[in-house]
């Protein structure tokens, strides 16, 4: 599992088509701050995010979403609020080019998870991605989950290990799983018990056959990170040869504070 080194992001924002841009960033960020964010949102999106029972709820889908807006309107050059989206039929969502003209908007493709406060984003081009972040903490169900949801492949790895190994392993193909999942736009409806992957400790995360395909399997790399301590997650990218590139949202202040104003003015 790569250790990533997580950079501040440079002041002209651009993604090569060889590249995969992986973006971190904490959901739990001041009151004020979220309701800048909020500004950018959608109709819809300040309407979800009024659902939330909790506060702390509703604090990080307004985080989580604004910083959306932004690092894709960095990349696009237009302002967080002008983006659209639309979603597939299992949710996932993709950018509707109305409202602005950029060729990159047609080819810029990207997913977004998070976990107890920490969200990452990934970008790409051309291709489908998908990425899933999850919290390392001990599980007292996991031996149940993983004779429902592993394969049986995987439930003999998993059964092999030592108590200290299962956790993180635990997780580290539950994460693999359902980068895939969301990659392919499947959803995490389909059966997890059907895409098998590498999970033995220091083993390549590698996807290894899908409903025992092994040919589509094949068309997709699979690359597994830490993003914070306590923390396991995975990227799915379709292909293969690509450079991998890890920006902090929270190390680029001009990104957090001055993207609004500088678009504004630009627009």
């Amino acid at each position: 599992m790569l250790d990533c080194v997580w950079n501040s992001p440079p002041e002209e924002l651009a993604i090569s088509s060889g590249e995969v841009h992986i973006w971190r960033a904490s959901l739990d960020q001041p009151t004020a701050d979220a309701q800048w964010l909020a500004q950018a949102l959608s109709a819809d999106e300040r309407s979800r995010a009024e659902r939330f029972h909790f506060e702390r709820d509703r604090l990080h889908f307004i985080v989580g979403r604004g910083v959306l807006r932004a690092i894709l309107g960095q990349y696009l050059g237009i302002k967080p609020s002008q983006l659209h989206f639309r979603y597939s039929p299992h949710g996932k969502p993709s950018l509707d080019s109305k409202g602005f003209q950029n060729p990159l908007g047609l080819s810029l493709r990207f997913n977004l998870a998070h976990s107890h406060g920490l969200a990452l984003y990934a970008i790409t081009r051309e291709r489908e991605i998908g990425v899933d972040i999850e919290r390392v903490h001990p599980m007292a169900e996991a031996d149940q989950i993983v004779e429902q949801f592993f394969s049986a492949w995987e439930r003999d790895v998993f059964r092999a290990l030592s108590a200290y190994q299962k956790q993180e392993v635990f997780f580290n193909c539950w994460t693999r799983k359902e980068a895939y999942l969301k990659a392919s736009g499947r959803g995490l409806d389909w059966p997890l018990d059907k895409v098998e992957v590498s999970l033995a400790p220091g083993e390549l995360a590698r996807l290894l056959s899908i409903a025992g395909d092994l040919q589509e399997a094949s068309c997709w790399s699979i690359q597994a990170l830490t993003p914070a301590l306590g923390y396991v997650a995975a990227v799915a990218v379709e292909g293969y040869g690509w450079q991998f590139k890890y920006w902090d949202f929270e190390l680029s202040r001009k990104l957090r504070f001055g993207l609004y104003g500088s678009l504004s003015e630009k627009h």
